[in-house]
């Protein structure tokens, strides 16, 4: 019975993977939307036609970005684990612990952010003579 449910479990992730391709008849120039993701993340860098360090820029923002999600998700089961502590000492040192690690954190990407941001604005200051920083 167990082996019946493994190839059941199988067959319906082939199928959700491979009956989508034939849904749609329009599908049938770019099929898995490859083209479509380019031209999203083309437009998203620029086009082509934006300045690397403005492409570098925004992947440094995205970056610290997804790194700030992750501190904010640390902090926020480090609240959990402290309000479900139940007034046990260990759990809530534990809790206290991940609360200060999560906002260290959430204070270093901040700093990064600050820093990289006065870096790629003097750098396009210094290169243009553009002040976009005021």
């Amino acid at each position: 019975m167990k082996k019946f449910f493994k190839y059941l479990a199988s067959l319906a992730i082939v199928a959700f993977l491979v009956l989508p391709v034939f849904a749609l008849p329009t599908m049938a120039q770019d099929p898995f939307g490859l083209d479509e993701v380019n031209n999203a993340v083309g437009e998203t860098l620029g086009g082509g036609n934006t300045d690397l360090r403005v492409v570098i820029g925004r992947i440094i923002n995205f970056a610290l970005g997804f790194l700030g999600v992750i501190a904010i998700i640390i902090i926020l089961v480090g609240g959990f684990k402290w309000m479900t502590a139940g007034g046990n000492e260990e759990k809530t040192a534990d809790a206290r612990k991940l609360l200060v690690a999560g906002i260290i954190g959430l204070v270093i990407i901040l700093a990064a952010w600050a820093i990289t941001t006065f870096v790629i604005g003097a750098l396009h200051n210094n290169i243009t003579g553009v002040n976009t920083n005021a």
